[in-house]
């Protein structure tokens, strides 16, 4: 494992991190004794670096985080969470007290006296234009109930509005070689300001696996099953917003340009390491084996000029036109 400053935090997080949504719920059937193995599994890889929400399973990732923990005493581990989808998506909702319920809640979930980093969690559009939100942020930082704040977004134009506060030293957003526009316009900001990024849905769902079949059969329970044209949230947070038979078509494309025999999604995740921007990457793990595969990408020797500029050309070929200018 290599690591990574995570912006102007002061905090050193692993290149690879651990994605917990798939713990909590939305992703099919979980175990807590094997999603609790795989957390361990990631940590005895060398992962330091844990997100999760306050809505994943409604607390349930958390809990889990907070029990693994305390088995681990004496670690340094940096636990990332997200508040604000516990209520409507609704401007009127994001008051002084509910931003401090919802902290404290997250606090008692993990059970830390301070949050080491809280995000707000993909909320409208229109919260970035209101500094109150980002004030009572920082009351809470003053009060020592949270050491660092950050924003978890949707699109590249409110990552960039977002990073204007002060307080703000994080951002989380898709990035991956089907959603490539933050590199363009997001990162060099980022590294201006020294911004930590986070980057989130790194193999798009399990495309970028290069695992899942026309025929692949998901639970009633996984988004990928109910939320591909966007019904229960963004469309973009599956599949990364790419149509699901024109993903396949593109992995196709890509598995003969990859070297070696590692994992596609190896691959997939040295991809993202390529650029200097990144903190960090978080894919998700629900097993020992899937949290050690994800680790082992940092292992990668960097990817060669040529096949970089091949998988730009696959981007913008067949994977641009659907998603570059939506997000």
């Amino acid at each position: 494992m290599r690591y990574r400053q995570l912006g102007r935090t002061g905090l050193t997080v692993s290149e690879i991190g651990f994605g917990s949504w798939a713990i909590g719920g939305d992703w099919g059937s979980v175990d807590d004794a094997a999603s609790l193995h795989a957390l361990h599994a990631s940590a005895d890889a060398g992962v330091t670096f844990y997100d999760t929400a306050d809505v994943y399973g409604d607390g349930r990732s958390e809990r889990l985080i907070g029990r693994f923990l305390r088995e681990r005493p004496g670690e340094r581990i940096v636990v990332a969470t997200k508040i604000g989808r516990r209520a409507p998506l609704d401007m009127a909702q994001y008051t002084r007290t509910a931003f401090r319920e919802w902290a404290e809640r997250c606090r008692e979930n993990l059970g830390v006296p301070t949050l080491d980093l809280v995000q707000l969690h993909c909320l409208p559009t229109d919260s970035y234009y209101r500094p109150a939100l980002f004030e009572y942020l920082d009351e809470l930082r003053a009060d020592g109930v949270l050491a660092h704040y950050g924003v978890s977004v949707e699109r590249v134009e409110e990552a960039l509005k977002a990073i204007e506060y002060p307080g703000v030293e994080t951002v989380q957003i898709i990035y991956n070689i089907f959603r490539q526009r933050p590199a363009e316009l997001f990162f060099p900001q980022a590294r201006a300001r020294h911004v930590g990024v986070i980057v989130r849905v790194p193999l798009a769902s399990g495309l970028l696996t290069g695992k899942l079949r026309r025929e692949t059969a998901f639970d009633s329970s996984d988004h990928r099953s109910f939320n591909r044209h966007g019904e229960a949230f963004d469309v973009g947070e599956t599949f990364a917003g790419v149509d699901y038979e024109t993903g396949l078509a593109a992995v196709e494309r890509l598995r003969g340009m990859l070297p070696g025999s590692a994992p596609m999604s190896s691959w997939a995740l040295r991809w993202i390491l390529m650029d200097a921007a990144v903190s960090t990457a978080i894919p998700g793990a629900k097993t020992d084996e899937q949290a050690v595969g994800n680790a082992r990408a940092c292992d990668l020797a960097a990817l060669q000029p040529e096949v970089m500029r091949a998988i730009a050309d696959l981007y913008l070929a067949q994977i641009s036109p659907q998603v570059h200018q939506r997000w």
